[in-house]
């Protein structure tokens, strides 16, 4: 067994009227909202799989199914601390975590700061262990035509 681990996250939500939009743990006032079993929030999804990923631990629908009731409309916070004991569970603590969100509108540079603090604070990091960055698909794909967002995640975790 290796002391330092890498894992990788990817995941899609579609966006669409009626719904909030939750991103890190932070609702984005938007005329669209993310689709989902839980509150869709696609950056909390990247970080929970990266992190179950490095640690061997499948992988976010594997703890936290879609089919099951209990996580229907569920906080993604939530879904996070869980993930954060079963990693600390098997002796891990977190290095550092890079993630990109892809995504038109709306422009996250003024929201950064408030989610980072927030991830901090559910995760038990410091926030200078998070780094969250944000671009466009340049007006290409589903991104561009504003129909989704996509999200990737690399995580460092190490044995304590």
């Amino acid at each position: 067994m290796t002391n330092f681990r890498i894992g990788f996250g990817y995941d899609v939500h579609q966006l669409r009227e009626g719904y909030d939009f939750w991103l890190g743990g932070i609702k984005l006032e938007h005329e669209k909202g993310a689709v989902g079993h839980s509150d869709a929030d696609v950056l909390i999804h990247v970080i929970c799989d990266a992190l179950l990923g490095a640690a061997d631990l499948r992988d976010i629908g594997y703890h936290f199914s879609d089919k099951d009731p209990k996580y229907k409309g569920i906080d993604s916070k939530i879904l996070l601390k869980e993930v954060m004991q079963l990693i600390r569970g098997k002796g891990y603590e977190v290095g550092n975590i890079d993630s990109t969100v892809c995504l038109e509108i709306p422009k996250l540079n003024p929201h950064i700061h408030s989610i980072k603090e927030c991830l901090a604070e559910v995760m038990q990091v410091d926030k200078g262990n998070i780094s969250v960055k944000a671009t466009t698909t340049e007006r290409l794909g589903f991104v561009g035509r504003e129909e989704g967002v996509s999200a990737y995640c690399v995580v460092l975790i190490y044995k304590v």
